[in-house]
């Protein structure tokens, strides 16, 4: 495909609803974060033309946060809706992660849940994305010091003002999600689901179908690690937060990587890329999951998408599911400082 034709106008794929009372969105999302911040160097006006293709492709929800390249990424989205079709622009959504407290020079500190900062992060996220409303609004991770209920009530408030339209949550176990459910409705659960990572089917997700829950699934292709494009003998750039990241690091990257090569083999025999065959796995998993992928570039972008067009049968799921078995990842998905902070890991 030249990378750059824009993708096509139209599409034929159903939409899938977030939750029993989020919005309908295209099948895939477009998370925005490696366009700013945390893998390397990204091209400002490549990350635009690839939010332009995904548009045009009919892609609907845009996601990002307000700390990812500390209000970069907001503004590169405001300026990409801004110089879209009109058509486009209308249709994009907006999901918005806050709460993270960041340092000068870059570092993390932690979270603030309060209603007061809650006020606050929102407001500077819509002055930065240049919009009157946030389509999604989440705490990244929760704020150990301030129960969930106060957190989620000032978004309610904030949905009541008509400054947010729905509520979601990002990286909680399966008894905060019950506890912020009992104050407002929640649309939908952010929280990383890929072939290496299937911790949420314990728990978390039979959760979230009970209470009406949707998914908007990150981390789909592990930061690139099962890509299919992420070469043995890579060398990372400065501040690309998979350095730090123990599936990137010595035998945890190989035997990761020959995992890759296993899967490789299904999807050749499918004849799919292997970011289609786990794109497509992940899409496999039920209608009220969203997968998010971090294309950077419209050539990537147009793989992802064509794993919608990806039928899998059971003997290719099974197939799938047995080159990475549940629990064969190699290292943790975070290192172990932010680990910590994820309450879908207690």
């Amino acid at each position: 495909m030249d990378t750059n034709q824009s993708t096509t106008q139209t599409s034929p794929h159903r939409l899938r609803t977030l939750g029993a009372t989020g919005p309908a969105v295209f099948p895939l999302g477009l998370g925005c974060m490696g366009m700013s911040a945390l893998y390397g160097e990204a091209d400002r006006d490549e990350s635009i033309a690839t939010i332009h293709a995904a548009l045009d492709a009919g892609v609907t929800l845009l996601d990002t946060g307000d700390f990812y390249g500390m209000g970069h990424n907001e503004l590169l989205i405001n300026e990409a809706l801004r110089t879209a079709p009109a058509a486009a622009r209308e249709q994009a959504l907006t999901s918005v992660k806050f709460g993270a407290l960041r340092t000068v020079e870059g570092g993390f500190t932690g979270y603030d849940g309060r209603p007061e900062a809650v006020r606050n992060f929102l407001a500077y996220s819509l002055q930065r994305l240049g919009r009157d409303h946030i389509d999604i609004y989440r705490i990244a991770r929760v704020d150990p010091d301030v129960p969930i209920e106060e957190t989620v009530g000032a978004i309610a408030e904030a949905v009541e003002a008509g400054h947010v339209r729905h509520i979601g949550l990002s990286e909680v176990g399966a008894q905060t999600l019950r506890r912020a459910a009992a104050v407002a409705p929640i649309a939908d659960l952010q929280i990383e689901y890929s072939l290496v990572s299937r911790g949420i089917e314990q728990e978390i997700l039979p959760t979230a179908r009970e209470l009406g829950i949707g998914i908007t699934a990150y981390g789909v292709l592990s930061r690139g690690l099962i890509s299919g494009h992420f070469p043995r003998d890579r060398e990372l750039a400065p501040g690309d937060f998979r350095g730090m990241s123990p599936r990137f690091q010595g035998t945890n990257l190989q035997r990761n990587l020959d995992l890759v090569e296993t899967l490789r083999k299904v999807a050749d025999g499918r004849g799919i890329s292997v970011a289609q065959a786990a794109i497509a796995w992940v899409l496999s998993r039920g209608e009220d999951i969203v997968p998010l992928v971090g294309a950077r570039r419209r050539d990537r972008l147009a793989e992802a998408l064509g794993a919608m067009d990806v039928e899998l049968t059971p003997a290719d799921l099974t197939a799938i599911e047995d080159a990475v078995p549940v629990g064969a990842a190699a290292g943790e998905r975070y290192p172990v400082a932010q680990m910590a902070h994820l309450d879908s890991e207690r």
